[in-house]
């Protein structure tokens, strides 16, 4: 056999070796395999491996930046992973613009935790984040160590009537969605402002929600706020038995705290592991109004 030959035959069992070593390397810490596309995600904090990972979920038409106080405070132990869905607050709409919008990102979701080795990951949620989360934690129970869920009903259209299903509540969203469409640029701008503030009392929350909802793909805004309203989580309840705890606001302008906490309570009764948390003086965004209560609830749920 010439000099050559035994060259190429050793140079090929090398390559060989190299596959197998390649093969047999651990994926920890490799790249995810494909980018979201349905959401963006900024991470924030520490390196990975030098604190516990946190999932941010922001509620419908908000950015990210409505969990920015809170993640500076987390940022020296944990390592957040910020989302914010696609057509959202100046995000690019992309495949959010048409379709469904909910199920999907919750299986991007589930992809993002499983292609960066988060499971389990403690999950955060406010408003239709909160709903993502729970859908999340149904859906794939493995990827959720624990919840905290942020003022979210399991069916919003409860806050219409107790007695509220998806089919009573449909008229009243095709009606509030087509009003929003139609509405002309000028004039939804203007609205925000009122809309925002039925929402939160500090006037620093409604300047940052009404910026978010004005930058919002109008078409994606409307098509998931059709969808949360017509997405009863109530059946699944009893199957989700991830630890779960639920901060709801309080203020007596919006009914006395026996009313708000059966609202609440009824919605949750058939969910096992919850833990309910009031929040007093606040409105729907407590980040906001009550950023002390919400950051001491936060660092509770984060407890090992």
């Amino acid at each position: 056999m010439s000099v050559s030959r035994i060259t190429l035959r050793i140079f090929a069992l090398l390559l060989l070796l190299a596959a197998i070593l390649l093969l047999r390397k651990p994926l920890f810490g490799q790249a995810i395999t494909a980018a979201p596309t349905r959401f963006s995600v900024v991470i924030e904090g520490v390196a990975p491996g030098n604190g516990t990972d946190v999932l941010l979920l922001p509620g419908l038409a908000s950015s990210r930046d409505v969990y920015a106080a809170e993640a500076k405070l987390l940022a020296p132990n944990f390592r957040l992973h910020l989302i914010q869905v696609a057509g959202f607050a100046c995000e690019p709409a992309g495949p959010n613009a048409s379709g469904p919008i909910l199920a999907p990102v919750v299986e991007q979701l589930h992809q993002y935790i499983i292609d960066n080795h988060l499971q389990p990951i403690p999950v955060i949620g406010h408003s239709m984040g909160g709903l993502l989360a729970l859908m999340l934690a149904q859906a794939h129970p493995g990827d959720v160590s624990k919840l905290l869920i942020v003022d979210t009903l399991p069916f919003y259209g409860l806050v219409f009537s107790p007695g509220a299903t998806v089919e009573s509540v449909a008229p009243q969203a095709k009606v509030m969605a087509d009003q929003i469409l139609k509405m002309p640029a000028d004039q939804f701008a203007a609205s925000q402002p009122l809309f925002a503030s039925r929402m939160v009392i500090s006037p620093d929350g409604v300047k940052a929600i009404s910026a978010s909802s004005i930058a919002s793909d109008r078409t994606v805004f409307v098509n998931a706020m059709v969808e949360d309203l017509a997405t009863d989580l109530r059946p699944q309840l009893a199957t989700i038995k991830t630890p779960a705890t639920l901060l709801y606001p309080c203020e007596a302008a919006e009914g006395s705290e026996a009313q708000v906490t059966a609202l609440y309570t009824t919605a949750y009764a058939s969910m096992p592991n919850l833990h309910l948390v009031r929040i007093d003086s606040s409105r729907h965004f407590i980040m906001y109004d009550q950023p002390i209560a919400f950051d001491k609830a936060i660092q509770t749920f984060l407890k090992p």
